[in-house]
């Protein structure tokens, strides 16, 4: 396919119905889906293969990683520290260099709309903050690798339990490091401050489980002992290091998840909540960009 660049479609309140009927929407929702259903039923303890591609994907957060520690941070600035514009700045500069160097010839032209979704799937440069927003133009980036054929469907799982998961390592650094500021207010369209999408995939690994229940991830004992295995609780593991106070005040939805009786309940209620909270808000998806890839306009 001849790879465009991108235009920026859902400007108004009216672009965001077209955005729900377009195909980069059913792509991605289907994306999720597909991801999903490789996590239900699993802990990172279950056997799955990492291919070279997706350690050769991974290296990119080594590289943000290695930039990250040689910019020094500015002086009392208490949130939203202004060095992570630099840190933007390099992302911008080399992720077309980094991203071509792992594609195969007869995929590289597909570079130019990989890296728009790469560079922006780490917040916001100029406003120092980061939010579902710039989470899914993550999932779009993964999302095109396997459009291109750079990944296959045996990679799903993989794709959930070693590259997501890093780069949520990655971001909670980030968001550590320099402070960032969740988007919207107060990070509304998160379910923590920053991110949803764990919780989704995260929600799916317990479908079945006979010993954790909805109501074991507010309670501090669980989370340590099982945060190594499971997504939504090194999520909550995050939270509970982080913020003080009770979780009912500072989390609010999540402890409202708490009193869900399933995790099928849990997990199909999450995503009905992030068609309707994340991918159905203009304030989320308007600077989402578009092109021959993940199009906005009906074939």
């Amino acid at each position: 396919a001849v790879v465009s660049t991108q235009s920026t479609g859902v400007k108004s309140l009216d672009d965001v119905r077209m955005w729900l009927q377009s195909p980069a929407y059913s792509e991605l929702l289907g994306f999720i889906t597909a991801l999903n259903n490789s996590a239900k039923g699993k802990s990172y303890k279950c056997s799955y293969e990492i291919s070279d591609r997706m350690k050769s994907i991974a290296t990119l957060f080594t590289f943000i990683k290695e930039d990250l520690e040689e910019i020094p941070l500015e002086k009392d600035q208490r949130f939203g520290n202004k060095a992570f514009r630099v840190l933007g700045e390099r992302i911008v500069e080399k992720s077309h260099g980094w991203i071509s160097n792992v594609l195969p010839d007869d995929i590289k032209e597909a570079v130019v709309e990989l890296k728009a979704y790469f560079d922006e799937s780490f917040g916001s440069y100029i406003r120092v903050d980061y939010g579902t927003g710039h989470e899914i133009n993550f999932l779009a980036f993964c999302c095109c690798l396997y459009k291109i054929g750079f990944f296959s469907p045996s990679d799903y799982i993989a794709t959930v339990f070693y590259l997501f998961r890093e780069y949520l390592i990655l971001m909670r650094k980030i968001q550590m490091w320099y402070r960032l500021e969740p988007a919207g207010s107060h990070g509304v369209w998160g379910l923590d401050d920053y991110q949803f999408l764990p919780f989704i995939f995260g929600s799916a690994q317990f479908l079945g489980n006979p010993v954790i229940s909805p109501d074991h991830f507010v309670v501090p004992e669980v989370v340590d002992k099982h945060c190594d295995d499971y997504m939504f609780l090194e999520c909550i593991k995050f939270i509970n290091d982080v913020k003080t106070g009770p979780f009912s005040e500072h989390s609010n939805q999540l402890w409202g998840i708490s009193g869900v009786p399933t995790w099928t309940k849990v997990n199909g209620g999450l995503i009905k909540m992030y068609k309707a909270e994340v991918l159905a808000k203009h304030p989320v998806i308007q600077h989402f960009v578009f092109g021959s890839l993940l199009s906005f306009d009906p074939k």
